[in-house]
């Protein structure tokens, strides 16, 4: 309780100042206040070549968002309900069901955003159930609901172009939880009454201390096609990561603009690291302690409605390491989430450990923005789980007119196994899997 008390404490001494100074009426907060959402339809199709059972999961889903009108000289209440339901397609057997979408069961209904913010001219703070948009710790926004955190945030624009970020973040809701809960997603999916699935559970024992949340400090700048951010998390008692990328696009004038990009990651123990303590071998290597460095570069060129795209990483081995020099990314880890250039819709590197990887993408629009496509072909190479290689394609439509808002998205990828590695393959049986998602969206 009192991790609530003090952020929503923070933030009404943020503002005391500007509620003096200022004679906002009240009934702002429900003149002003605005009422919006989406309609989520989803049907995910996981198929395997290998001898077990086929997956797929069908939900609907309601996300309503609710803002009061600003009060008091910068206060504002924002929250969000989620209600996702299958009415009843879950398969009888649980193996043949994909859980990934809302978990096992037929329905969920959450409480996902629910937070006071002050706001003025050169800050935002926020405390209280939240997204976060943040390179390793955000939304994972590819399910009915998004994740979300309970925490204190803080962003500040100095200067034009120029952001800097705080964060403190006490717990965490999975796409597929019920609730909050001092957890992430290398714990166990019922660890605590949690309804977790889709991240890598069970690397954590059942056993083990509760999740103590992060610390994150970020700053991003952009300029005259420059863009550049940085940011150190400390995943309490799980790793403290530092993360720096930067691009720049050529304007040319001509409407074909090339750019480049790089990346690095490189992370470290801390105290007590919870897998260090509870001997946890992440993909078949355990280790003395979390260390590792990541870096990557990409390429490719702007055109007139749309875009190519080069990206090559590569993670190196750690002797003695966790999972033999792994990236430790508590709130990514088999979300697929996270922001190497090389990550595919089924995993990246961040779910294979240490090797190289590269990805080639096209992403091209018609019919005046209405109709997007989108190929991409990725190849990985590595220590732990093997060689493997991902096709995808992703076509979507956005209506206009009496429909404007309706969107229908289909995603496919299918993942080769070309060898096993020391640990095992990425897929069951060294075979081949598909991912099939079809998405439809209304936002009003």
């Amino acid at each position: 309780m009192y991790k609530h008390v003090l952020s929503i404490a923070v933030v009404a001494g943020l503002g005391l100042i500007s509620f003096h100074a200022q004679a906002d009426s009240l009934s702002n907060i429900f003149t002003q206040a605005h009422v919006d959402g989406q309609f989520r339809s989803y049907y995910f199709s996981r198929i395997y070549s290998a001898k077990n059972p086929d997956q797929n999961a069908f939900s609907t889903a309601m996300l309503l968002d609710a803002t009061t009108g600003t009060f008091g000289g910068g206060f504002s209440l924002t929250g969000t309900f989620l209600s996702a339901n299958s009415f009843g397609t879950q398969s009888s057997n649980p193996a043949a069901i994909d859980t990934t979408l809302m978990g096992p069961g037929n329905s969920i209904s959450s409480m996902g955003q629910a937070f006071l913010q002050y706001r003025n001219q050169m800050a935002t703070v926020r405390a209280g159930y939240q997204y976060l948009n943040t390179p390793w710790m955000g939304k994972s926004d590819s399910r009915v609901a998004p994740a979300t955190y309970n925490a204190l945030s803080m962003q500040l624009t100095p200067v034009k172009g120029l952001n800097v970020y705080a964060i403190r973040t006490f717990e965490f809701k999975s796409r597929t939880s019920r609730g909050y809960f001092s957890t992430n997603l290398y714990y166990p999916h019922t660890f605590n009454g949690d309804n977790m699935y889709g991240g890598m559970e069970g690397q954590i024992p059942a056993s083990a201390p509760s999740f103590k949340g992060t610390w994150a400090f970020g700053a991003n700048y952009a300029a005259n096609g420059l863009k550049i951010r940085g940011w150190y998390y400390n995943f309490m008692q799980f790793a403290r990561m530092s993360y720096v990328d930067g691009s720049y696009t050529m304007k040319t004038g001509s409407g074909i603009n090339p750019f480049i990009g790089a990346q690095w990651v490189h992370e470290t123990s801390g105290s007590n690291n919870q897998f260090v303590t509870n001997n946890v071998s992440l993909y078949g290597a355990p280790g003395s302690q979390v260390k590792n460095n990541t870096w990557g570069m990409e390429g490719g060129i702007n055109i007139p409605g749309g875009r190519f795209q080069l990206g090559y990483d590569k993670i190196s081995q750690e002797a003695g390491a966790v999972g033999n020099g792994a990236i430790i990314s508590p709130y990514t880890a088999a979300y697929a989430t996270d922001p190497l250039y090389t990550t595919s819709m089924i995993r990246g590197l961040v779910e294979m450990g240490p090797g190289h990887a590269w990805k080639a993408k096209f992403t091209y629009h018609f019919l005046n923005n209405h109709l997007r496509l989108m190929a991409a072909y990725a190849a990985y190479t590595t220590i732990q789980r093997g060689n493997s290689h991902d096709l995808y394609f992703d076509i979507t439509y956005n209506f206009d007119g009496y429909l404007k808002g309706l969107s229908i998205r289909d995603r496919v990828e299918r993942s080769n196994q070309s060898s096993s590695g020391v640990w095992k393959g990425v897929n069951p049986n060294n075979g081949s899997f598909t991912y099939n998602r079809v998405m439809m969206v209304y936002k009003f």
